[in-house]
């Protein structure tokens, strides 16, 4: 029988936490841990990926893709492919001044400058690209250094989302790889409620309004996490409007948006809502046509969905 390496994927959020905290108790000699990072997190992230690692006495393993080559690919692309799909030769050379410059080395806005757009709801290439494969490509490298078989845990619950209803508490993935979720049929307040049990502080973001900790904001964030957002943290706002200007600019259409829109304009084309005009939208109240003047308000000390001011 080979051996097992029990390998976390850790995100800073309750879930990945108490994924965590299980296999510690379980495997605490053969467990390791990974955060994947997607150049889209909130510094708070950062900074409680270090205390749990002085709290745990662990090491977590951080990796961040990098597009270069495929970032050279696409200046290849435009150069040579975009001529013969109608696009002035004015738009092309802005485009490839741009890509000349080189990646930023952010993975989120590097991948969306690539792809000259940005992740929808039914396009969430960003998970994909920036944390199942780098996790995966780490799990299957430690296979064949070891010679191991990789139990990867996951901190998925089934009443999450729809897509994750019917998620499975193991299953073989296949070439010594294993899927492991031991909390498929938790809570959310039960993964809260565990990791302070074990002695264990929860990210701070969940205390300033958050439901969800990974991408700041995520492009499924809802109206009022977006609109906590806006108030607490407005420099991450400024920081998705420059990166919509950028991906704009490397965009074919030029109309891309970090909230794409389900309307349609008159030729059928999906139109986006750039951030901005999201935000002023989640800090209303009927419908979109009053203004909710709790936004104006100064943020609460503490906020939270999970009992932590209590």
């Amino acid at each position: 029988m080979r051996d097992i390496i029990h390998l976390v994927s850790c995100s800073g959020g309750k879930d990945s936490t108490a994924t965590l905290l299980l296999a510690l108790k379980q495997f605490p000699d053969r467990t390791a841990a990974v955060f994947a990072d997607t150049g889209n997190e909130h510094e708070a992230t950062y900074e409680y990926l270090i205390y749990l690692e002085q709290k745990l006495g662990i090491k977590i393993t951080r990796l961040k893709q990098d597009f270069s080559d495929w970032w050279w690919r696409r200046h290849a692309y435009v150069r040579d492919k975009w001529p013969a799909k109608g696009v002035s030769a004015e738009r092309i050379e802005r485009v490839l001044a741009f890509y000349r410059r080189g990646p930023s080395g952010n993975p989120y806005l590097d991948l969306c400058c690539i792809k000259g757009m940005f992740p929808s709801r039914t396009k969430q290439f960003c998970t994909q690209y920036l944390k199942t494969e780098p996790l995966t490509e780490y799990a299957l490298d430690l296979v064949d250094t070891f010679d191991c078989d990789i139990w990867s845990w996951q901190g998925v619950r089934r009443d999450e989302s729809q897509n994750r209803r019917n998620a499975k508490g193991f299953e073989e993935i296949g070439a010594g790889l294993f899927a492991y979720r031991p909390i498929a049929g938790w809570t959310a307040q039960e993964t809260v409620d565990f990791v302070r049990s074990c002695g264990l502080k929860l990210n701070p973001l969940y205390a300033q309004g958050m439901t969800r900790v990974g991408c700041m904001p995520c492009i499924n964030a809802n109206k009022e996490e977006l609109a906590e957002i806006a108030r607490r943290f407005p420099e991450h706002i400024d920081r998705i409007a420059e990166w919509e200007r950028l991906v704009n600019g490397v965009s074919k259409a030029g109309d891309a948006s970090f909230f794409p829109s389900p309307d349609r304009d008159n030729r059928g084309a999906l139109r986006g809502r750039e951030v901005r005009s999201v935000v002023r939208w989640a800090q209303t109240f009927r419908g979109g046509k009053t203004h909710n003047p709790v936004w104006d308000e100064p943020a609460p000390a503490c906020s939270s969905n999970y009992g932590l001011c209590e």
